[in-house]
């Protein structure tokens, strides 16, 4: 672990130093970290799966996926849950995803007889959930209509919130290393856990928000402990709700959005002046650098999962996963919308994966025993967003080009509103 800990910060420090250069030659912070887990965990490959299955881990992802989930929740451009274009967002959200997920567990059944239902229900929480932070630029690049990135970017920030709850019942289900439940006692489990993770996410960001709103009016706070706050708000979210035995992550995700409506709101009544960016500040740059060892920890799985070879099965799934089974449910919920067959296709074509299926992935290698099962799950992880990282991370600007609409449509969009840039997608990937 001491040596883990050496070459982490010692990469991240060097990389600090020359980030403007490499960032202008498209070489950007999750790419060095994975090289860098990569290298680590050639020399150190007897100790990966330790490592990875350790309490120690297992904590770090938690706090982070705590974290990830209040940012993502943070972005509600306009006030809006769903963005500008609440309609669209709402399609990808809550049609598209779910077809999504059952048709990756569908095929799971046939490409993977002997996995159990919970098993593969547990995967295509992994490898389902888009991230941008493999291909930020896609959310810049002015080729893709404003109203594509729009969704993108939405869908991005919200469909690890709405699914993690689902992937903590499977864990549930699965028996977290002990013995199996029946879906019933998964249920009734799950369900009290879920009603406490709502009850408090909502009443903790409502009041930190209010006492927020009330202590700039009379001028108490400085810009340093607003930026603070808005960092310990998940944190202190995430350990009371796990102290009542409450989902920690699901109350972190209801904790952003009920903290950004109040912090909007008087923005919308009384035409106050808004919240300012720095105020996320510190949360954004923590966020990206709890990122950035995720990354590396995922280099440390591709060695790990690479080392004992490919399971072809596995690599058809996430490759379906990546592709048609991403596209087709895209072109069905959007059925009827303003948006284009192109822009359909793109909105399929373009949803990378990323840190939320590293942080999923590493919990459910923990979770499952250790044994085919745990294995299965470390590897459809890393096929999954290895295989983003070829197709969205290099090969996005291929694919812009050749789904980019006609000249005419080009030159209007390079006329309309700038493009929307996600404050933790862009945070993730710097």
């Amino acid at each position: 672990m001491t040596l883990v800990l050496i070459v982490i910060t010692a990469v991240v420090a060097g990389w600090s130093l020359v980030a403007g250069r490499l960032e202008g030659r498209h070489v950007r912070a999750p790419l060095v970290l994975v090289l860098a887990g990569v290298v680590t965990g050639v020399f150190t490959h007897s100790q990966i799966a330790g490592a990875l299955n350790s309490e120690i881990a297992l904590r770090v992802v938690e706090v982070i996926l705590a974290v990830l989930l209040f940012v993502d929740a943070t972005e509600l451009p306009g006030g809006r849950l769903f963005g500008r274009d609440p309609g669209s967002a709402a399609r990808a959200l809550l049609v598209a995803l779910p077809l999504s997920l059952v048709l990756t567990v569908l095929l799971g059944t046939w490409l993977l007889p002997g996995l159990p239902l919970v098993v593969l229900l547990l995967i295509a929480c992994i490898i389902v959930p888009t991230d941008f932070a493999p291909a930020e630029l896609l959310v810049r690049d002015r080729r893709i209509p404003e109203k594509v990135r729009s969704v993108l970017n939405v869908e991005s920030g919200y469909n690890d919130g709405i699914v993690s709850p689902l992937f903590l019942f499977a864990v549930i289900l699965a028996g977290s290393k002990s013995q199996a439940r029946t879906p019933l006692e998964a249920l009734a489990t799950a369900v009290p856990f879920a009603v406490k993770a709502l009850v408090v996410g909502a009443l903790l960001g409502l009041l930190v928000a209010w006492l927020m709103n009330l202590a700039d009016r009379a001028c108490w706070m400085t810009g340093q402990s607003r930026r603070t706050l808005v960092l310990i708000a998940p944190l202190l979210t995430y350990t009371t709700t796990v102290a009542v035995d409450g989902n920690g992550f699901v109350a972190a995700f209801v904790c952003g959005i009920a903290f950004r409506y109040v912090r909007q709101a008087p923005v919308r009544r009384h035409g106050a002046q808004a919240p300012a960016a720095s105020d996320f500040q510190l949360i954004e740059d923590t966020n990206s650098m709890m990122t950035m060892v995720m990354w590396f920890f995922f280099g440390n799985a591709v060695v790990l999962a690479l080392g004992e070879g490919i399971d072809w099965s596995v690599l058809l799934l996430c490759v379906a996963a990546l592709t048609v089974l991403r596209i087709l449910p895209i072109a069905l919920a959007f059925l009827g919308s303003r948006f284009s067959w192109r822009e359909r296709l793109m909105v399929g074509a373009l949803g990378p994966r990323g840190t939320t299926s590293i942080v999923f992935g590493l919990l459910a290698f923990n979770a499952l025993p250790l044994g085919s099962y745990a294995d299965t799950a470390l590897d459809a992880m890393t096929l999954a967003v290895l295989g983003s990282v070829l197709l969205h991370g290099g090969g996005s600007m291929a694919l812009a080009r050749l789904l980019a609409p006609s000249p005419p449509s080009r030159a209007a969009d390079s006329a309309g509103p700038p493009p929307v840039q996600s404050r933790s997608r862009a945070g993730r990937a710097s």
